[in-house]
């Protein structure tokens, strides 16, 4: 794999580094250069990570372009439990920028979905068929407003792309494997109310939730399908209006840019763009570049260039590593776990409030799923303290298990699992738990317990439910 004129050879115990010339396309074989180990680990390992933070090994696991079918650990239990109820957080598959760099061509991204073209998934044809029949029947509004599926000569703003389709086809289509071909999780008849589904009003989010489920259920039935609107990217519901939490962003945004005035090659690097696109530098950080550069970057389209010169890989390298220190520094001031803990608690209620009824024995909702956004799942993965968690790459998925002893059918236990990888004993509700017992999961009331009371307590404060910690004074 030749990029950013390095020869990187990837293996399971070596990284070897040789100068070279252009970004290539990366072969067929593995298209985004990563095993299908490594592609999906989330915590630092010395053994398959780089000997040091590479901005470009971290873009590429963000674009997660699809490869080889992945391997992961999602339905892995002891033969006597029983699986009750999955509850699925999704972000949004690959989507065009929400940004341009000023003065500059839009990159050529085609965003109508072509069998022979790559990423490819068998059944492509058969989703986009289905899907231009139209539902036949309504979601919750404004959703029924959406296009169902992407379909653009030209991509617009935001707009899903067929690499954001397949990744999603290819996730359900995983996920109908574990759960419902080996695990029978859904019965034959199943019906309306056994699916909870959610998504927020932009397209790309209804389109990736779409394209999951059409890879996951074995009939794919209009009249059982119905998303609910979320207005909220923190899929907070009615509990949205919180004035410490919004104080947390408040400073965590001014640590952000206190970071970034100490950092002056990233300045330097910004004042080289404005002068490449001729604007002045407030303007060019404004357009947030960095977002239509990954799109550049995961698509392998050219940087643009104007006759001042051209945009490359040198500064895109610099931004991203920014990136990467910006998210470095943000777990150890631990602003941003206090905006998580407020922004995240209303959607890890409403979780533990379903898996409850789960496990008293209630067959409606024993599917969720909420297709929603980086700045969803982010907050969520924070408060659940798993903050060696990688930023949530494209199509990221967060699963919340819920499994029944048969042996001791009153007890249930749930299991975390992040992008196919068991994150459960890392999380700050369960991190000592396997110490003490040797079942491969955690008991449902440490997650209760987290959620209803020890979230408020890792706030150092004295509040015990979710108004009063929105509330309290002093902050």
């Amino acid at each position: 794999l030749i990029i950013n004129n390095r020869c990187i050879l990837l293996c399971d115990s070596c990284w070897l580094w040789w100068h070279s010339v252009h970004l290539i396309p990366v072969s067929t074989a593995n298209k985004n250069g990563v095993s299908s180990k490594s592609r999906k680990r989330i915590m630092p390992d010395p053994v398959t990570e780089p000997p040091v933070t590479d901005p470009v090994y971290e873009a590429l696991l963000y674009c997660n372009i699809p490869s080889v079918a992945e391997r992961s650990m999602e339905g892995h239990a002891p033969h006597h439990f029983k699986l009750v109820s999955v509850n699925v957080f999704i972000r949004h598959g690959d989507r065009y920028p929400l940004y341009v760099i000023p003065k500059t061509k839009r990159p050529e991204i085609d965003c109508t979905l072509v069998a022979n073209r790559k990423p490819y998934h068998p059944k492509l044809e058969a989703f986009v068929s289905h899907m231009s029949k139209g539902s036949g029947t309504s979601f919750e509004s404004p959703l029924n407003s959406l296009p169902l599926y992407p379909n653009h000569p030209l991509c617009e703003m935001g707009e899903l792309t067929q690499t954001g389709v397949v990744q999603h086809l290819q996730n359900g289509q995983l996920l109908r494997d574990i759960y419902l071909k080996k695990h029978k999780l859904l019965p034959n008849d199943w019906s309306t109310d056994q699916l909870y589904l959610e998504t927020t009003g932009k397209s790309r989010t209804l389109q990736s939730g779409l394209a999951l489920l059409y890879g996951f259920l074995p009939d794919f039935d209009w009249k059982k399908i119905y998303f609910r609107h979320q207005p909220s990217a923190l899929f907070c519901s009615g509990n949205c209006y919180c004035p410490v939490r919004n104080q947390y962003l408040e400073k965590e945004q001014r640590r952000q840019y206190l970071l970034r005035l100490k950092n002056s090659q990233l300045e330097r690097t910004y004042g080289e763009m404005a002068k490449i696109v001729d604007v002045p530098t407030r303007q060019l950080r404004a357009a947030n570049p960095v977002d239509s550069m990954l799109c550049h970057f995961c698509h392998n389209v050219s940087f643009p260039c104007t006759r001042n010169g051209c945009i490359g890989m040198e500064h895109f390298k610099v931004i991203k590593t920014h990136q990467i220190e910006d998210e470095r520094e943000r777990r150890e001031k631990k602003l941003y776990l206090g905006y998580s803990l407020l922004g995240a608690h209303p959607i890890l209620n409403q979780t533990v409030n379903r898996l409850q009824r789960a496990a008293e024995g209630r067959k409606e909702e024993i599917f969720a799923l909420y297709s929603a956004h980086d700045v969803t799942l982010s907050p969520v993965l924070s408060a659940l303290g798993l903050s060696e968690a990688r930023f949530p790459r494209f199509a990221a998925r967060l699963i919340f298990e819920l499994w029944q002893d048969r042996e001791k059918p009153s007890e249930h236990s749930v299991r975390i699992l992040y992008n196919g990888v068991d994150v459960t004993f890392h999380t700050s509700f369960c991190q000592d738990h396997h110490k003490r017992s040797p079942k491969p999961m955690c008991p449902l009331e440490n997650l209760v317990r987290f959620v209803k009371r020890d979230m408020f307590v890792a706030l150092g404060s004295s509040s015990t439910n979710y108004y009063d910690a929105c509330h309290r004074e002093g902050f």
